[in-house]
């Protein structure tokens, strides 16, 4: 394996809308949300360890996860796990992450990827990624995986591509437009044109590329980094994160970097990709009854009831439904949650709510 391939995991969200399971206290990257004895944020980590050397993957997280994430993956060591004192979004956590690589091996490949994803072909997965790195590393590109899209989602951003380009190799096109999460109209249309593919938020570019571009799109933040210098990967890094951290502004990579960029390309992959974002995204993966029913954890009775997903904390909890279509019934800690699947964008309210009203801390 490449000594000089990283691969930085994003794992310090809270997973707001898989409530009420997902907590901030334990988050969904952390939980086993399929019942095979593996969390979300072990999967991914096996899947990286396949090609990217254990010493050279490094999870971004928050600080109070630090325990959680040396237990799930105890091949790491304290110093692989970089700690954000609270939240800024995803060009902070990279920037970071950037910096602390720089100061180990200034000719480094970098792979970037979310903490929460599905991967259902790992072997395809892993040669996409390979032929990734190779890519990114004699080009001065930024390249990001698109997902060929199954369906018309409203959940995920979208890549447009400039198929008629000449391709740098096989498949990789250059990228016209990043666009957010559409309307059903507009998501259609973007499916039927053929030229869009879904964003996965994994990225994949040599060192030297991001930090330039880091350098000419967010100069405040660079900024801040470069007051650390001579701190990266010593003991000093995270004192210095500490204090420098809190002033970053808080901004998502897509938006600071990737749209604005000159230079970036894209993969079209088709690995049975999911992003665990939402409870309908997993009830769209899991197997159905008759009645398009999913019982995700727990045991479940239906009685003239449709399109239902059940997920109870314990396994052993019996769910009888009768008369009931279309809807999400969750529980943990505590909270039992009844939402119907198309409103479940509202669950964030949910939780506010429950915490405000009730003068206790559900979130």
């Amino acid at each position: 394996m490449g000594q000089q391939n990283y691969c930085v995991i994003m794992g310090g969200g809270v997973g707001s809308r898989f409530w009420p399971m997902s907590r901030e206290g334990r988050p969904k990257q952390f939980l086993d949300i399929f019942g095979t004895g593996r969390s979300l944020l072990r999967m991914t980590f096996d899947r990286f360890a396949r090609f990217i050397p254990i010493e050279n993957i490094l999870v971004v997280t928050n600080e109070m996860y630090l325990e959680q994430v040396l237990e799930q993956l105890p091949e790491m060591r304290p110093e692989q796990v970089l700690l954000e004192p609270l939240r800024r979004n995803t060009a902070p956590c990279i920037a970071y992450a950037c910096y602390h690589i720089q100061a180990k091996c200034p000719d480094a490949n970098i792979i970037v990827s979310p903490s929460d994803h599905l991967i259902l072909d790992e072997d395809r997965f892993v040669r996409d990624l390979q032929r990734g790195l190779e890519y990114v590393s004699g080009r001065s590109e930024l390249l990001t995986l698109g997902v060929r899209p199954s369906r018309p989602e409203t959940g995920y951003g979208y890549i447009q591509i400039v198929p008629e380009e000449g391709k740098a190799g096989d498949d990789f096109h250059r990228v016209q437009t990043f666009t957010e999460k559409p309307n059903r109209e507009l998501a259609e249309v973007f499916v039927n044109s053929g030229e869009f593919l879904w964003n996965s938020g994994m990225f994949v570019w040599n060192l030297q590329t991001i930090m330039q571009e880091l350098h000419q799109q967010l100069p405040d933040l660079c900024s801040l980094m470069e007051e650390g210098l001579g701190a990266f990967a010593t003991e000093r890094e995270r004192a210095f994160i500490h204090d420098a951290f809190p002033r970053c502004q808080s901004i998502s990579i897509d938006y600071g970097v990737m749209e604005k960029a000159g230079h970036v390309a894209v993969l079209p992959v088709d690995f049975g990709w999911a992003d665990l974002g939402t409870w309908g995204s997993i009830y769209d993966l899991k197997d159905k009854d008759a009645n398009d029913n999913v019982t995700l954890r727990g045991e479940a009775l239906y009685y003239e009831s449709k399109g239902n997903m059940v997920a109870m904390e314990d396994p052993s909890k019996l769910v009888v439904l009768q008369g009931i279509n279309d809807c999400i019934v969750a529980e943990a800690d505590g909270v039992l949650l009844v939402c119907h699947k198309s409103e479940e964008q509202r669950i964030k309210d949910f939780t506010s709510d429950a915490s405000r009203l009730y003068n206790k801390k559900y979130d």
